[in-house]
């Protein structure tokens, strides 16, 4: 019997990505089983890493991998790539392990949301049912990109399926917590948005002094906690901890 995700999106397709990168691509769109598929494939080139292959990056929907063509052939990689692949099927592959799950403190509304209400609007709740609504959501990291440590985040109902805005805020401060198309991003440096900004955190995923400098990574999960401004004064980044999942 035909697997129902591959029937609806199809076998992973391989795409040259300039000189030395290969792109596995898993799907076209935000699914749970292509970014599941997209993690485990990823945890397993890195746990056998061809030689010749500088890193690879997992995506929403897709793996990148860098090579080195004058260590790695292309055409050697590609088949390595095709035959892992074929291995087993990546879209029913268990999570990899290591992952951990963050609660994030978040201040919502006022000076530190000030598009909860718009937000709240474009879902059809009050601002209450929204907090409670995000809080309530166990979040995936889907990928890290765009700014350093910056995570994207997905596991949203359909309320949250509102659109970015048409405008750019030029800077948004590092901890917004922004929203839209059912996902939300978490910057740990300011950075211009298009999203609606519901929320901001003293917690940061990268500290570039720090022995650890990226707390996040794919496959990790992340709860937000409502607080107060003083409670979230009071936080240590330093002392941010996630707890291992099974």
């Amino acid at each position: 019997m035909t697997d129902p995700v591959r029937r609806e999106f199809g076998p992973p397709v391989l795409h040259d990505a300039g000189e030395a990168g290969l792109l596995v691509a898993f799907g076209t769109v935000y699914d749970p089983a292509i970014n599941r598929a997209v993690m485990a494939f990823d945890a397993a080139l890195r746990a056998e890493m061809p030689a010749g292959v500088i890193e690879t990056v997992p995506t929403i929907a897709s793996v990148l991998i860098r090579y080195d063509p004058l260590e790695l052939e292309p055409g050697r990689l590609r088949a390595t790539v095709e035959e892992r692949l074929a291995a087993r099927d990546w879209y029913d592959a268990p999570p990899p392990p290591g992952r951990r799950l963050w609660r994030v403190p978040a201040v919502y509304g006022g000076a530190a949301g000030p598009d909860l209400a718009e937000a709240a609007d474009l879902a059809g709740l009050s601002e209450e049912q929204l907090v409670e609504d995000h809080a309530g959501a166990r979040l995936s990291v889907l990928m890290l990109g765009f700014a350093p440590g910056c995570a994207y985040l997905g596991g949203l109902g359909a309320a949250w399926d509102m659109p970015r805005r048409t405008g750019i805020a030029p800077e948004v401060p590092a901890g917004s917590v922004l929203v839209a198309i059912r996902q939300t991003v978490l910057p740990s440096t300011p950075m211009p948005t298009g999203w609606r900004r519901i929320a901001t955190s003293p917690f940061r995923s990268f500290d570039p002094g720090s022995e650890r400098p990226f707390l996040l990574a794919p496959g990790d999960e992340i709860r937000f906690e409502p607080v107060s401004e003083a409670e979230a004064a009071r936080f240590d980044p330093a002392a941010a901890r996630g707890e291992v999942l099974e």
